[in-house]
């Protein structure tokens, strides 16, 4: 079982600590609110993608698909939001003391996020069809993965929010900021659109 689970983290670690729509934003607000003003957001981003977990564990995103109608409208509903989410990155303010009166982004834009990243449904789903860690016990299998899974996303979205905190200096001069926001979003759009062609 150790070394099944260690197949497992090494196997989900890049897929879901890679750049995607969840860390790009998280570093993205990182850099702009800080690390403090940019933990509710985070916070929705583990807890939506969590429910992703918990929906591909349960074989409730398997069944939805299935639905003709269903996988067109939750595409362009998710597409929308993430081209909506990537204007508000490239368009947020640059100086510290302009967003100082500004509210910081809270949990449920995170949470609308992670429900709509198409990078979590693939990588999850990839990694729970792909990996066993108890053959003989499915339940007990799916928990484990599960467990594990949270974990790793709650570690990683933590250190791409102090990744994107160390950016904040670099924010403060007008011209940079406004590249490294504008660069942050375009990243956002390209790994949907990475994410969609895989």
């Amino acid at each position: 079982m150790v070394e099944a689970l260690v197949l497992l983290l090494f196997a989900a670690l890049p897929l879901l600590g890679s750049p995607g729509p969840a860390t790009l934003s998280i570093a993205a607000t990182g850099s702009v609110y800080g690390v403090v003003r940019g933990v509710p957001y985070m916070f929705g981003v583990m807890l939506g993608t969590s429910v992703v977990v918990l929906l591909v564990a349960t074989g409730v995103t398997g069944l939805l698909f299935t639905i003709p109608s269903v996988l067109p409208v939750i595409s362009v509903a998710a597409l929308g939001y993430i081209l909506y989410l990537a204007y508000k990155i490239a368009t947020a303010p640059i100086l510290q003391d302009e967003i100082a009166g500004q509210a910081a982004p809270s949990m449920l834009p995170g949470f609308l996020l992670a429900i709509a990243n198409p990078k979590a449904f693939a990588a999850i789903g990839a990694v729970f069809s792909s990996m066993t860690v108890i053959p003989d016990q499915p339940a007990l299998d799916v928990v484990i993965k599960a467990v594990t899974l949270i974990t790793i996303v709650a570690s990683v979205n933590i250190i791409w929010l102090f990744l994107g905190a160390s950016l904040s200096r670099l924010l403060r001069h007008p011209t940079t900021g406004r590249i490294i926001n504008i660069v942050f979003a375009v990243a956002l759009v390209l790994s949907v659109a990475i994410a969609a062609l895989l």
